[in-house]
């Protein structure tokens, strides 16, 4: 059987063999397999609007180009490289999220974008890395500071110091309390998630689980009472009264393509507008069949738990976190969006991480997982 060997000791051979290369073959897979469906799912969503068929992906393929540019380039830094990188991406982000509130660039009723004439910015979608590196990081250096128990101890509540839990969550709030206003529900949630995540690792008490739960509850209920399409959509799903257009075309989209798919009498598709971003995995399980629909949905587990096992085996404690945080935003994001397809919860406007069409998330995607993989490679070879 032909083998590699490590016949040398540049860079680039350090970074082959010390890289998870398991998860970057996936990350690639996911990639590879998101061009194949934007010419499917992105040639209806084209039509339909009077373009040419090849519309989407013309526009996506200089946002996977980046992508790989980025993915491939972060994968090669040092922790305190990646460190800075993420630094800048969450100063990126918080400096153009007040611009969706002072002036945004508004897409189906959501001031959740940034235009720069040629392309359109998602802050919230941009600064995902940024907040899940400096978060573990944050989390690290107070373990350091204040022991193991952060949450209780008064030291880690005090305003004379900026490593405090003051500092940290009143910027945290501000966050979500614009992301929420934009109307964007489900992001604001997948925040609260990723960050009840990452700090349930740290070492949360059970006792404020259901506290944080509240605050998730309390934040649908503010939605469902304030924002109309919020309370529609809701109403929709317990009632079935109402606009459930997409989500009834979703799950005939799925039926229609049985178990081998339905291929040139894949129709129903034709019927979402979003099929191309929120509802891409019906078109999909339309075009190829349930079976290899859940061959990807496979795919997608297989990268997650390749995150846990990662997490679980690190030695740094940012690190833990770090991957950590970073697989319970793939990992919810993918439940949120499989969730809304199968009509199993109202929509969210939720993508499907890497295989949704998307220039905003898949580079974000692509920076996460290009600093995850190297602090990865330092935590277990340096």
């Amino acid at each position: 059987m032909f083998k590699i060997t490590r016949t040398e000791d540049s860079k680039l051979t350090s970074w082959y063999f010390e890289t998870d290369r398991r998860l970057l073959g996936c990350i690639l897979l996911m990639m590879v397999l998101s061009v194949i469906f934007a010419l499917s799912a992105g040639s209806v969503a084209a039509e339909r609007i009077g373009q040419s068929w090849h519309f989407f992906l013309g526009k996506a393929v200089p946002f996977y180009i980046l992508g790989l540019t980025i993915l491939f380039g972060t994968s090669f830094l040092t922790k305190k490289q990646v460190l800075w990188v993420a630094g800048a991406d969450l100063a990126f982000g918080l400096a153009l999220l007040p611009l969706t509130v002072i002036a945004p660039h508004i897409i189906k009723n959501s001031a959740r974008f940034v235009s720069f004439g040629f392309f359109n910015v998602m802050p919230s979608d941009i600064m995902k890395p940024g907040f899940i590196v400096l978060t573990a990081y944050f989390l690290s250096l107070m373990k350091e500071k204040y022991g193991s128990n952060i949450f209780s101890n008064r030291a880690a509540w005090r305003f004379d110091t900026w490593l405090s839990w003051v500092y940290y969550l009143l910027l945290f709030g501000i966050v979500v309390a614009i992301i929420f206003n934009h109307p964007d529900l489900g992001t604001s949630v997948l925040y609260l998630a990723v960050f009840t995540a990452m700090i349930f690792i740290a070492g949360l008490p059970w006792v404020f689980i259901p506290v944080l739960a509240g605050i998730g509850i309390l934040m649908l209920t503010v939605g469902f009472f304030t924002f109309g399409h919020i309370h529609r959509r809701i109403i929709a799903f317990f009632t079935g009264a109402g606009d459930t257009y997409q989500v009834d075309n979703s799950v005939d989209a799925i039926r229609n393509g049985g178990l081998l798919g339905a291929g040139d009498d894949a129709f129903v598709k034709q019927y979402l507008p979003d099929v191309h971003t929120d509802f891409i995995f019906a078109a999909i399980a339309e075009d190829i069949g349930a079976i290899m629909a859940c061959g990807l949905l496979v795919l997608l587990f297989y990268v997650f738990r390749r995150l846990v096992v990662n997490a679980t085996r690190a030695r740094d404690l940012f690190v833990l976190y770090a991957v950590g945080g970073t697989a319970a935003l793939f990992g919810t994001q993918i439940c949120f969006n499989m969730l809304t397809t199968l009509n199993l919860f109202a929509p969210k406007g939720m993508t499907l991480p890497f295989i949704s069409y998307g220039g905003s998330s898949l580079l974000a995607y692509c920076l996460l997982f290009g600093m995850i993989l190297a602090l990865i490679r330092e935590d277990r070879w340096k």
